[in-house]
């Protein structure tokens, strides 16, 4: 696993008028989870999403890999810059059919991604209708990985989970940060930051 640095240089965003993000500036290195924080509002999520162009910025540059991502293809950049969100998004089916949505794999490079959530290949013919909401979001998570990517941004993966399911998904987290993988996750909590973050961004009136 091979993370690259992501950088947000001088980045500008309006939106129906409104101004959310100010010339906001940042680094998040490989090998490290950076918790992004900030009060409701701020441009937390936005910040994620310029990173894998579900949005453009109004002004400024985002650089994967010392690229501007708006000269990459869309595609390969969410591939290599995989999106984890709020809540589960699973698609109906089996756990197999999920993890088939990402890539095409066998059954051991499921059984391996699995792992990595803590979970184990006896979940491939499980339903998604019939697992806990801590459940899917590791599946969402193992979907996500089966594309190997070299980058993850998180928007509050965990707030709709229980501490004991929030807490699987952190580990995962910090096993993926310490193979070398580039970890963006925004949060509201701020134990939660102290457990997980490397380091720490924060935006609006935070900063």
């Amino acid at each position: 696993m091979d993370g690259r640095d992501v950088v947000v240089d001088q980045v500008v965003v309006h939106r129906n008028g409104r101004l959310i993000l100010d010339g906001v500036s940042a680094a998040f290195r490989p090998g490290a989870i950076t918790a992004v924080c900030g009060p409701s509002g701020s441009g937390k999520t936005s910040l994620l999403r310029l990173i894998n162009r579900l949005d453009v910025p109004t002004s400024g540059a985002v650089r994967y890999g010392g690229v501007d991502v708006a000269g990459l293809d869309v595609r390969e950049l969410r591939r290599r810059v995989g999106m984890i969100f709020q809540r589960p998004t699973p698609f109906p089916g089996t756990v197999r059919a999920n993890l088939r949505q990402g890539a095409e794999r066998s059954d051991t490079d499921y059984a391996r991604v699995l792992e990595q959530v803590a979970l184990t290949a006896s979940m491939l013919d499980r339903d998604t209708a019939d697992l806990s909401g801590g459940e899917l979001q590791r599946v969402c998570l193992a979907r996500t990985l089966t594309t190997e990517p070299e980058a993850l941004l998180m928007d509050e993966p965990t707030s709709s989970l229980d501490p004991d399911a929030a807490r699987v998904v952190e580990d995962a987290a910090r096993a993926l940060a310490g193979a070398g993988m580039t970890i963006v996750w925004v949060t509201h909590d701020l134990q939660q930051r102290d457990r997980i973050a490397d380091d720490v961004f924060a935006v609006g009136d935070a900063q």
